[in-house]
């Protein structure tokens, strides 16, 4: 004797089947690309960056491997850093010789949000080994201010 497995109506429902396949392309297209295996996410978030501030600073640093000064482009507006810039595809060798290109090249812009105002006439930015660090002041309106407690 042969088991053969019991399904419930709902199961041979038309309807039903194509609600659970709405279902599953509604799972798909909710999930990120960069989730997938083998897609990178350098289209939304190159170049890679933290932001973390102190008690008088707001510091951004950036991932830019490869680039060199003249090839960033950085601006201050409000309380958003923007970073520009191209990664130049520099080679000798034809792209038909390629087995696999997995670097990314092209133009990039970056908008980071940060925590609070900043001073950006007295913003400093460096460049090193791949790794561009931007110093912002707080603004004086940001800044925490010690308040005494005046007695009875």
């Amino acid at each position: 004797m042969t088991l053969v497995r019991w399904r419930p109506k709902r199961e041979l429902d038309p309807f039903a089947l194509m609600e659970n396949l709405q279902s599953q392309i509604n799972r798909v297209f909710n999930t990120s690309l960069t989730d997938w295996p083998g897609v990178s996410g350098w289209g939304t978030s190159f170049p890679l960056v933290d932001v973390y501030e102190d008690k008088d600073n707001v510091i951004v640093t950036a991932e830019v491997p490869g680039l060199e000064q003249k090839d960033v482009e950085l601006s201050i507006t409000g309380n958003t850093v923007t970073l520009k810039g191209e990664k130049k595809h520099v080679s000798e060798r034809k792209e038909e010789s390629y087995q696999r290109i997995e670097r990314s090249y092209g133009s990039f812009q970056r908008v980071i949000e940060l925590p609070c105002e900043v001073n950006a006439d007295k913003a400093k930015a460096k460049l090193d080994n791949g790794v561009l660090a931007v110093t912002l002041p707080k603004s004086e309106a940001h800044k925490p201010k010690q308040i005494t407690i005046a007695a009875k």
